[in-house]
């Protein structure tokens, strides 16, 4: 199955997505409805059931495989593949900073993918952050951000987990903005592509064993827990690591799901102290 193939079914699903939740009915009842809106999540038994999936395969075949990676490879491994897999963004993140009109992150980008790419061996040594400069964001959905894009509404992938509508966008924009992507289709390498993803998600879950423990361990709902991790962590990847800057984004992505929005201009009652 090529690439175009792959990024097609992430357009039907899309497609899907959009037509259910045109679909889906909002509860009448108004502390109902207010929950329902603080959700954002008008496909919630569906993202329960995707889910559910994803939970399932973790279980069996990522998390095994990722305690795997991490008692076979040692630490200095892990980090050198880490270092080359993100220094393989690079191209995009500067093309989406300059999309962003963001200058100055674009440069600190190109001076970056320079200096990890032939210094540090193909990215395998991150000598630019150790010289001070850090990695920057930059991906089309956040792009779309920036040019005032909603989430739309939440949305849960197979195997990919949490993102929405304008993410899955960004995610195949992405895609066909790759490079490498097209330089191993070049070279008949397509094999090489499938290979570097499959890594980066087996690096990222590799990082997160005890942290994605400790949160099953501790929700009472590990749906709803992971959708406000995740949007609390996407506010940040939007705004470049910066709080959200007006109450308009703190109410759409730092909205905790258990909360109805404040409404009528009357404060909400402080938090309980312990």
């Amino acid at each position: 199955m090529d690439q175009t193939k792959i990024r097609m079914k992430f357009v039907a699903l899309l497609a899907l997505a959009l037509s259910l939740g045109a679909c889906a009915t909002p509860p009448t009842d108004p502390a109902a409805r207010a929950q329902y809106d603080a959700n954002n999540d008008p496909l919630e038994p569906m993202n329960r059931g995707v889910f559910a999936f994803d939970m399932f395969v973790d279980k069996w075949f990522f998390k095994p495989a990722a305690q795997t990676y991490r008692t076979v490879v040692p630490d200095f491994g892990r980090d050198a593949v880490r270092h080359f897999l993100s220094n393989l963004h690079e191209p995009v993140i500067f093309a989406n900073d300059v999309l962003q009109t963001e200058f100055s992150r674009a440069g600190t980008t190109a001076e970056r993918f320079a200096i990890n790419s032939t210094v540090g061996v193909g990215g395998i040594f991150d000598w630019a952050t150790n010289w001070g400069m850090d990695q920057q964001s930059g991906d089309f959905g956040q792009t779309l951000y920036h040019y005032g894009v909603g989430e739309i509404f939440y949305l849960v992938l197979p195997i990919l987990g949490p993102s929405n509508p304008r993410d899955v966008v960004g995610l195949v924009a992405d895609g066909y903005a790759d490079p490498f992507s097209y330089l191993a289709a070049d070279y008949g390498a397509e094999v090489a592509d499938y290979a570097r993803w499959a890594a980066e998600g087996l690096d990222a879950r590799a990082q997160n064993i005890e942290n994605f423990d400790e949160i099953q361990r501790t929700s009472i709902d590990l749906y709803a827990a992971v959708r406000s991790l995740y949007r609390q962590h996407r506010a940040s990847e939007l705004n470049h690591g910066q709080p959200p800057t007006s109450p308009a984004e703190m109410d759409e992505l730092y909205q905790d799901p258990g909360t109805p929005p404040a409404n009528d201009g009357k404060q909400a009652p402080p938090a309980a102290t312990h």
